[in-house]
């Protein structure tokens, strides 16, 4: 029987950044284009902080039947490790996605956004067929797309449109730098999952990339993540000081270093870990650059 501690272990919650950022980011353009909604606001960190447990539990639940947690080098696995039963990590998995899906409605029912309702369903079905299912997407190479739209483009957006009514380009813009990073936290962790996965015939876009080019894709989700701040601070009506959140790459050397010197298995962990504290620290100074610009 897992433990308490353990159970959150299993929730991974080194990833609850990636849910937390896009919120932040979206948040602050609502800020910015004076429509500020806190409500709105904490609703949609509860259906983005739900949802990613949601997934990370789905994760471990369809790893774990398939066996193909057997060779991580990772986290703790509840199911792969035997620490708590198939169908109890389901169910923890099927609670977070309805905590996730009642935020959502109460979002929709607030705002009168009603396109969420059809974004909030695919949503949870992406997240659980990520590796659930008989042809979980995950194993076929889709995982970063899955987390470049949903925890990126669809977070960013449906954050500040449920407060402003709108989908901006400004919002756009914040999803593909949160989503580029959120995604490059994906690209460390099958990275270093390579050679596990490999034998248990999971081909992530990392086993079929190759070591080799999965670390140039890792750097280009870094590059593509702070150009946006500075497309941002362009546009005539856009918030003239975004490129403040240019100032968090000066935190990327390290897992950059770490990438380009080869590291593998478990030497990559901290690659996961400063990548995860780089989103937070991009979305954190973009989030205030945003919110404190003046409107034109």
């Amino acid at each position: 029987m897992a433990t308490r501690q353990q159970w959150i272990d299993g929730a991974r919650p080194h990833t609850l950044p990636a849910a937390i950022a896009p919120v932040a980011v979206g948040t602050s353009i609502a800020i910015y284009e004076q429509s500020f909604k806190p409500v709105l606001a904490l609703l949609a960190l509860i259906v983005s902080v739900s949802l990613q447990v949601g997934v990370n539990y789905a994760n471990d639940y369809s790893d774990g039947i398939r066996g193909t947690d057997e060779n991580r080098v990772g986290p703790i696995r509840l199911v792969g490790q035997k620490l708590a039963t198939p169908a109890q990590v389901r169910r923890a998995a099927f609670l977070s996605f309805g905590v996730s899906a009642l935020a959502g409605l109460l979002m929709v029912l607030i705002s009168l956004v009603w396109i969420l309702i059809p974004v909030g369903i695919a949503a949870i079905a992406a997240a659980w067929f990520y590796t659930g299912g008989s042809k979980p997407y995950g194993y076929s190479g889709f995982g970063e797309l899955f987390v470049f739209v949903f925890f990126g483009l669809v977070a960013v957006s449906g954050t500040s449109a449920s407060q402003t009514g709108a989908i901006t380009t400004l919002s756009l813009l914040g999803g593909i730098g949160c989503g580029a990073l959120s995604s490059a936290i994906l690209v460390a962790n099958n990275l270093r999952d390579i050679p596990g996965d490999k034998i248990s015939g999971k081909k992530t876009l990392a086993v079929r990339l190759g070591d080799a080019r999965t670390r140039e894709l890792y750097r280009a989700f870094i590059v593509l993540g702070f150009i946006t701040p500075v497309i941002m601070s362009f546009p005539g009506d856009g918030p003239k000081s975004a490129y403040i959140g240019l100032f968090a790459i000066l935190t990327a050397r390290r897992p950059l270093r770490i990438v380009r010197a080869g590291a593998v298995g478990p030497d990559l962990i901290p690659v996961l870990q400063d990548t995860a504290r780089l989103l937070l620290l991009f979305a954190g100074l973009l989030s205030v650059s945003i919110a404190l610009s003046p409107h034109n």
